[in-house]
């Protein structure tokens, strides 16, 4: 169940930062005033702009004429306008990125497979003529199962399909395609294969039905898409030493369905919701995680631990914020530029939640925390989706996909990610990883409302459920009236289902049709905040009256005390007949964070001060970050430090390193040092401010001062090497209102002010976006052997004598790939602190 009641802590300039409350009392600093006033004035002046020409014809007595005149040869000039910049545009970026172009165009075009695209897929043509081959047989099967399964429970589920039948099956000649596959051996348990299979169902399917003699529908040809995963559990030594097999979507796949007969389908009252969203709910109900497909081999396996088993772990999210994402509101045909009213969906699996929504901004803050059950891992995703939210249709503000198998990795990850499908936009998540134990002792309660625990409950089956009240008691079935014994007849229509509560978390199972002993084979999931008070209320239900049959109360404490903390019995039903039972298996299971590892690093053997690159004096250079060799000091050797599978070490003699206290997250940035040495920054003497000091907040500052984000590729048509300055994030604070901030870049060995470049200066930002090119005449082989020195400045310190730098990095394009093209954020450091 999700919660949003845990709040954090925000640190994002604005206005809000300058803004307290007390009472109804509000203070607002100078600077923010000003910032209003000048926001006010600018509105102001845009509306003057525009309205004071409509003035002007009405007061010169001039036609109407003229001012809808112009307005179109403006929207046309616009219009044109930007229809040509689009084309140049075009142009200069598929000059710059022709390789890239070409790949994206042809794998749109061409739909390749997942093989192409991802190394570790492998093409399977073999299993797609085993398929082509036995297609036949498998549309004989289909059309057998349709007719005398799915056929009499289509006319038991409704009573408006009393007459449904099939009266055409044909699945075609175009058999099902796998266009990848992946196998997973080293990630799993030793006696299990995963197999994660792209499925690809172009068919020709034609499949005729008649609701009643004058109401027909069909389906011809339908598209189905998505990833299943098959597992092979457990092996066994012996033949067919496979016990069984499982198969599910990890996600919901996409459909796209060839309806026939639409007309009269939509007057029948029983197919009047159906559409391609319900057939994928049915779809789901049945194949997507955490749903099942079994297929036991050997007796001795148990088809509920396939089906359910349980869970990996749970995840916790915290939807913490949101920056610079995309205005989509727009007034006066698009004239003035509003904001955006952001919200985000994220879903795991089948479950789905949506948080509140933040009007007219684009740096929301949610602070809402959801917690989402994990299956399968590496595989599940959090899927993130963020919109604008508006009367008609909402737009998109982008999305992000995480596989869940990151976060267990990592145990815990606290960082921003980047929004997919827009030119800008970020999202702040905070995940947590919980193992599932077994050991009450571990159980600690959250004082925040968040779950402590995690109820798994596998519903089997019933047995002698009353047909109606008049079974409730023994006493009642001995002394029925006539009307009542009459009622016997439909026993074989009586429709059940189970309802679970734990609080106002609710779920029911499905309807199980026409039978007093009701079999379900379903599972369930809840979360646990109070073991010692929370309890599972479960109820019986009679599907079309709601009447209920039975109930039964279960304690969550007492499963504490059971072994393996897990009941699998038969519970005698309250409220119900003498002799009603239900089957099921209930599991508790406690929420923990197992701590990461500290990482150790041996010293490195002793080496001569002349072969020691030189640090700053903020700390020690990780071992595992290859640092860039200067001209007076040689590399060292990937082999002088020896790794815990060479060598064995004695941990009482060797040193723990633990990472300093800036970014944790970043990976490994190629060549490029983030802790330099005072020579290695050759264009810091250039500057009028060399031989100064720090400012005092800069020296003293603990912690990361930013990462900028830089992309470097070389156009081999144009012998250029283009580097192009994107963003900075999270820069060090020089002011409450921000950071008035630039790039400067010098391509080394060009030292002197004729080769220094510079970006533009944005102001009152820590999260600056440049977007800024910049081009070198030089050639592929050449630019191999060159470094690019990139430095974030304060370009508000006009009149102080104190260095400018907010941060530096060197970048080594021989350790790049410049043909391909490099994006990637590099961590801002500052060398030689002079205290």
């Amino acid at each position: 169940m999700a919660s949003a009641g845990e709040m954090f802590p925000s640190g994002a300039p604005g206005l809000a930062d300058s803004m307290s409350i007390h009472g109804s009392t509000e203070k607002l600093s100078p600077s923010a005033v000003n910032r209003i006033m000048m926001e006010f004035l600018m509105y102001f002046g845009r509306a003057l702009l525009i309205f004071y020409p409509v003035y002007l014809t009405g007061y010169l007595g001039l036609s109407i004429s003229w001012v809808v005149l112009c307005m179109v040869m403006v929207t046309w000039w616009k219009k044109n306008r930007q229809w040509k910049d689009a084309r140049i545009g075009g142009a200069i970026h598929f000059l710059d990125n022709e390789t890239s172009v070409v790949n994206k165009e042809l794998d749109s075009a061409l739909q390749m497979a997942s093989w192409v695209h991802f190394p570790d897929f492998e093409k399977v043509e073999w299993l797609n003529k085993v398929l082509e081959q036995a297609w036949p047989f498998f549309g004989m099967y289909m059309e057998k199962l349709l007719k005398e399964n799915i056929q009499p429970a289509i006319r038991l589920s409704s009573s408006a399909l009393n007459m449904f039948k099939f009266t055409k099956v044909h699945f075609g000649h175009l058999p099902l395609r796998i266009t990848g596959m992946k196998a997973y051996t080293d990630e799993v348990d030793h006696r299990e294969v995963v197999l994660d299979l792209n499925i690809c169902y172009e068919s020709d399917v034609d499949i005729d039905a008649e609701v009643k003699p004058a109401i027909k529908a069909g389906v011809k040809g339908l598209k189905l898409q998505g990833m299943m995963r098959v597992i092979l559990e457990p092996l066994i030594g012996q033949a067919p030493l496979i016990g069984g097999v499982t198969f599910f979507f990890i996600r919901r796949p996409t459909l796209q369905i060839n309806w026939t007969g639409m007309t009269n389908l939509l007057d029948s009252p029983g197919f009047s919701s159906l559409s391609e969203g319900t057939i994928m709910d049915i779809i789901a109900s049945l194949m997507v995680l955490p749903n099942r497909m079994c297929i036991p081999l050997i007796d001795q396996v148990k088809v509920d631990q396939m089906r359910f088993p349980l869970p990996r772990g749970v995840v916790r999210v915290h939807l913490l914020e949101a920056r610079d994402l995309v205005a989509k509101d727009t007034y006066m045909m698009g004239l003035v530029k509003g904001k955006s009213d952001p919200y985000a969906t994220l879903r795991v699996g089948n479950r789905q939640v949506k948080s509140k929504t933040v009007k007219e901004n684009l740096h929301p803050r949610w602070n809402e925390v959801y917690e989402f059950v994990v299956h399968e891992a590496p595989g599940q995703e959090l899927e993130l989706e963020m919109y604008d939210e508006d009367t008609d249709k909402d737009d998109s503000l982008g999305t992000f996909n995480l596989d869940f198998g990151e976060v267990k990795k990592k145990i815990e990850m606290d960082q921003w990610f980047p929004l997919e499908g827009v030119q800008n936009g970020e999202v702040h998540l905070k995940l947590q990883w919980f193992s599932l134990k077994s050991d009450p002792e571990l159980l600690r309660e959250s004082s925040d409302g968040l779950a402590c625990a995690m109820l798994a409950v596998y519903l089997d089956n019933a047995s002698n459920l009353p047909k109606d009240h008049s079974e409730m008691t023994e006493h009642q079935k001995h002394k029925k009236p006539a009307k009542e014994a009459r009622l016997t007849n439909r026993a074989a229509t009586l429709n059940s289902y189970v309802e679970f509560a734990i609080d106002k978390d609710v779920k029911k199972s499905k309807v199980a049709y026409a039978s007093k002993d009701p079999k379900w084979e379903e599972g369930f999931t809840f979360f646990v905040h109070n073991v010692k008070t929370q309890q599972l209320m479960i109820q019986v239900k009679e599907h079309d009256k709601k009447t209920q049959l039975g109930i039964f109360n279960l304690p969550l404490s007492r499963l504490l005390d059971t072994s393996d903390m897990t009941l699998d019995q038969r519970f005698v039903l309250e409220r119900s007949g003498a002799n009603s039972q239900i089957q099921l298996k209930a599991t508790l299971r406690i929420l923990t964070v197992a701590k990461p590892p500290p990482t150790i690093i041996l010293n490195p053997p002793p080496q001569d001060k002349k072969q020691m690159p030189q640090t700053n004096q903020g700390g020690k250079a990780p071992a595992s970050t290859p640092t860039v060799a200067t001209s007076s000091s040689a590399a060292l050797s990937p082999n002088t430090i020896p790794t815990p599978s060479t060598a064995p070490w004695d941990t009482q003699r060797d040193e723990i390193w633990r990472p300093p206290p800036s970014t944790p997250n970043l990976r490994p940035r190629y060549d490029s040092q983030s802790l330099l040495s005072d020579n290695s920054i050759a264009s810091s003497r250039f500057d009028l401010s060399d031989g100064a000091s720090y400012p005092e907040a800069i020296s003293k500052h603990q912690g990361s001062f930013g990462e900028i984000q830089l992309t470097v590729r070389y156009a081999s048509l144009r012998n250029k090497l283009i580097v192009l300055v994107n963003s900075c994030r999270n820069l060090f604070r020089t002011s409450e209102n921000g950071t008035d901030s630039y790039v400067r870049l010098y391509f080394l060995p060009d030292q002197t002010w004729i080769h220094r470049k510079r970006t533009q200066a944005k102001k009152r930002t820590v999260n600056p976006v440049f977007n800024h090119k910049f081009e070198f005449d030089v050639s592929l082989q050449e630019a191999q052997t060159r470094k690019l020195d990139v430095s974030v400045k304060n370009g508000k310190m006009f009149h102080s004598r104190e260095r400018k730098d907010i941060g530096m990095v060197m970048i080594d394009l021989s350790q790049m790939e410049l043909a391909k093209g490099v994006t990637e954020w590099y961590e801002l450091t500052l060398p030689g602190l002079k205290l």
